[in-house]
């Protein structure tokens, strides 16, 4: 062994100082900065972005009951380092001194909020700023539409059960207020110690008891498995930050996917830069193995020397991309630090520990068979050029590297759906490839004949390269394709962020408008030169039948686990509309929609659409019955339509929209929503004064938080996006570049028997255009495979089709594979005949 590790030193001194490393050294150290910098940057941002999302919450995790939380569970927390805060909700009356009003009352303890801010302002729908504290005893903090519903001031009192209470702020927002605009009820805070004295959480009552827990993951997730034991599904229900269903959670959610997304690219990128790189170093070490072996070295002596070999590289490649790597990423965070929340005060060991697994994992594995292939080199060789390597089967070679990337992927990305997908993708490529190059080959013989010029000698030189062709068009298409797939999924992905919250979404919604006032509202807000959105009429009712089989109204909607007798409903009451319009937002997946239609059926049983997620949870097909009970009344519809709704949009939607010939005889409230800026906000006193029983719900500050969270998401996409570019770029020259040695003595053949320079260099541009055009083409056949699995299967997005990619990538391939094959060859174009037959020496 000391002998080998001295010949290997040697040998690696001797070659890092005439630079025949470079290559593979490159090679690792691009692998192991890409995933540590775009890792690290992700997980970072993730933590940000995590943090910011528990705002909404008010914790890290809730646990949420329907009776009253046993105080040992919420005193157990401290025991695995955890922070706690209670809250107590219930809706009850509360009175002015001559009106009243329906009010979401909040009791909290002294530690809310665990996470976020309590907004108060000085004025009734005046700019909001962040409390210090909370209520005092005996005082209450009041939504702004509470001063105009109960004619009271700041300093006045209102009474709840049997306490008064003193309204000292005015109450902007709450951090777990909620997203839904369904949430109509006007919120009072007041502190846990108060609510005794109110005197309205009896028997019958209906109340909502949450424990608020802060900490890091590891302590809440040994506390919920002692907790879990004790929980009653009916009751209980724990809610997390990653199991967050509000716009802003599922947007979070979709970004730290695509991060993944692009650091698992990135780990694919790095592999095959590895695999390139280590293919040139074996195939640069022929000679020096026959001459070893003419010198009488045995096969475990040189096993050894190279094995060692690598071994010194990769921890060269390892060290210096570690440095590269945390050097990148604060370069990155450093730029973003005043435009996106990046958590710079904690420091994360998995990236690094990945950075240091994957590269030593492709510089194991994908120099397998390379090495195997320099061991098998014949000592004749020193006598004859021409013998290559006796080993030539590539079955070892895929296993080992598909083996490779697979387990990195999955490795990193605890993702065994993400990990398949892109897995898939990468054969389907390989396979797709391995046929075109056979039809290349065909090609090339008859384009590769006759009078030959520059595009006759290109193909021709891709007939004989076919195997070599054929992986460099592999190694150049997934290239393609990874890079394709980050570049398309995230304009995918931001577009339909922006067109969730696009410029002047309504950011009020005005409910409880009567028939008689729904035109003096129009003229009125026309008249201050508001424009309103269109009236939904609106009533209450229960689901509670299906085919006149009765359902479970009292089921919870988040409770859905455990089995039950009968059907599921929504176990609570719905708000039902009717229109003749499908609603903006609102695709028909199955059946007919309703249209125009208001002929009365035969059995007098008029049609409704339903909500797909909806109708599958609840088990409606298409020709159901349902029943509804709507006051005293029972209302009978049928299914005839199942819709698509995207419930991220800031606007009303419904569950059940029915024909209006069926509501005909219900009188409605109406809903509907403005846009107003800013700035008018004080104007709102004066528009909904002539209008008290209109109430006013506040979604701005909403809107504002998840558009500002996505502002800081998409900018924080487009740099993940510059890293994967740039290793893809990266790679793309580690390709070219290896092909070099052999490029070398054709060129110096074809010098030698007089072929001209332009020729010479029109052929090798237009061979790496074609290869380019190729690999452009599979790249963007693939990409819609890819990318129809990742965002159907992991996005939950819609899929949609990319036929300008199919243009753009065989140009943009073709462009970027010949000018970079170009500018790679330039050097030896420029050498003269002399010059590189004593390179070839």
């Amino acid at each position: 062994m000391g002998v080998g590790f001295n010949l290997a030193w040697r040998l690696f001194r001797h070659e890092a100082r005439r630079g025949e490393l470079t290559i593979i050294l490159l090679a690792i150290v691009l692998s192991v900065a890409s995933v540590l910098s775009l890792s690290l940057f992700s997980e970072r941002l993730q933590g940000a972005l995590t943090e910011r999302s528990a705002s909404f919450l008010a914790a890290d995790s809730q646990f949420r009951s329907s009776q009253p939380i046993d105080d040992s569970w919420v005193e157990e927390a401290s025991e695995f380092d955890l922070k706690t805060a209670r809250q107590v909700a219930t809706r009850s009356m509360a009175f002015g001194e001559e009106n009243m009003s329906l009010v979401d009352l909040r009791a909290v303890n002294e530690n809310y909020p665990l996470k976020g801010e309590v907004l108060i302002a000085d004025t009734p729908f005046g700019q909001t700023k962040a409390a210090t504290d909370l209520p005092s005893p005996g005082e209450a903090w009041i939504d702004s539409r509470l001063f105009q519903l109960l004619d009271v001031k700041l300093g006045g009192t209102i009474y709840v059960g049997d306490a008064a209470f003193t309204v000292t702020r005015v109450l902007g927002e709450i951090p777990d207020a909620g997203f839904s605009i369904f949430s109509t009820d006007p919120i009072v805070l007041i502190r846990d110690a108060d609510l005794a004295a109110a005197n309205i959480t009896g028997p019958g009552s209906r109340v909502n008891y949450t424990a608020f827990f802060t900490g890091d993951q590891d302590s809440l997730k040994g506390y919920y498995r002692w907790l879990r034991p004790n929980i009653d599904k009916e009751i209980h229900r724990w809610r997390s930050v990653s199991e967050d269903q509000s716009p802003v959670g599922r947007s979070v959610a979709r970004a730290e996917r695509y991060f993944l997304l692009a650091s698992l690219l990135a780990i694919i990128l790095a592999a095959v830069s590895i695999a390139v790189a280590a293919q040139r170093f074996s195939q640069r070490h022929f000679d020096p193995v026959a001459i070893m072996k003419t010198l009488g070295a045995s096969k475990s002596m040189i096993r050894r020397v190279y094995t060692i070999q690598i071994c010194l590289i990769t921890t060269a490649g390892i060290v210096i991309g570690l440095i590269a790597g945390v050097a990148i990423q604060q370069v990155v965070v450093t730029a973003l630090a005043d435009q996106v929340d990046v958590s710079l005060d904690v420091w994360h060991w998995r990236p690094v520990l990945i950075a240091i697994f994957t590269g030593v994992i492709c510089a194991l594995l994908f120099s397998l068979y390379p090495l195997l292939r320099l061991f098998s080199v014949p000592p004749l060789r020193v006598l004859r050029r021409d013998i290559d390597a006796t080993m030539s089967s590539r079955t070892l070679q895929f296993l080992a590297a598909g083996g490779a990337i697979f387990l990195l992927m999955w490795t990193y990305s605890r993702d065994i759906k993400l990990s398949a997908i892109l897995f898939v993708s990468g054969i389907a490529l390989v396979a797709g490839l391995l046929l075109v190059t056979m039809g290349l080959i065909r090609v090339g013989r008859k384009l590769g004949t006759g009078k030959m010029g520059p595009w006759q000698l290109a193909w021709a030189r891709i007939r004989r390269r076919s195997m070599d062709n054929s992986v460099q068009l592999i190694s150049f298409s997934v290239t393609l394709l990874l890079l394709l797939v980050v570049l398309v999924m995230r304009n995918d992905m931001v577009a339909q962020w922006r067109a969730q919250l696009p410029e002047g979404t309504p950011n009020y919604f005005l409910i409880n408008i009567t028939q008689a006032e729904k035109p003096e509202i129009e003229q009125h807000f026309a008249n201050a030169n508001v424009e309103m959105s269109d009236f939904y009429p609106v009533v209450r009712g229960r689901f509670v039948a299906v085919n006149d089989e009765r359902v479970n109204t009292s089921m919870s909607k988040e409770d859905e686990e455990g089995p039950r007798e009968g059907r599921d409903g929504l176990g609570r009451e719905a708000n039902l509309t009717w229109s003749n319009t499908l609603q903006f937002g609102n695709e028909i997946t199955a059946g007919n929609w309703q249209g125009d239609d208001t002929s009365e059926p035969a059995d007098g049983i008029y049609p409704v659409s339903v909500e797909e997620q909806s109708a599958e949870r609840m088990d409606i097909n298409l020709g159901d019955v349902l029943t509804f009970n709507i006051g005293s009344e029972d209302v009978k519809v049928r299914v005839t339509s199942m819709r698509k709704v995207d419930w991220q949009t800031m606007q009303p939607n419904f569950f059940f929209v029915l024909s209006p010939a069926a509501m005909q005889s219900f009188s409605p409230t109406y809903i509907t929503s403005f846009f107003l800026d800013t700035e008018r906000k004080p104007e709102l006193t004066e528009l909904l004064k002539p209008f008290p029983s209109a109430t006013l719900f506040d979604v701005d500050a909403r809107i504002n938080q998840l558009r500002e969270i996505v502002d800081q998401v998409s900018l924080a996409v487009e740099f993940i996006l510059i890293l994967v570019l740039a290793a893809g770029a990266l790679v793309l020259i580690a390709q070219v570049q290896a092909s070099m040695d052999e490029r070398q003595q054709e060129l110096a053949i074809l010098r030698t028997l007089g072929a001209k320079g332009s020729l010479i260099r029109l052929s090798v541009v237009y061979e790496f255009i074609i290869i380019g055009v190729v690999a452009g083409f599979m790249a963007a056949l693939t990409n819609e495979l890819s990318l129809y699995m990742l965002q159907t299967s992991i996005f939950q997005m819609e899929a949609v089709l990319h036929p300008e990619y199919w243009i753009i990538a065989p140009i943009v391939g073709a462009a970027v594979v010949g000018l970079l094959g170009a500018i790679g060859c330039w050097r030896l174009l420029s050498l003269n005949t002399t010059a590189l037959l004593r390179k070839m020496v």
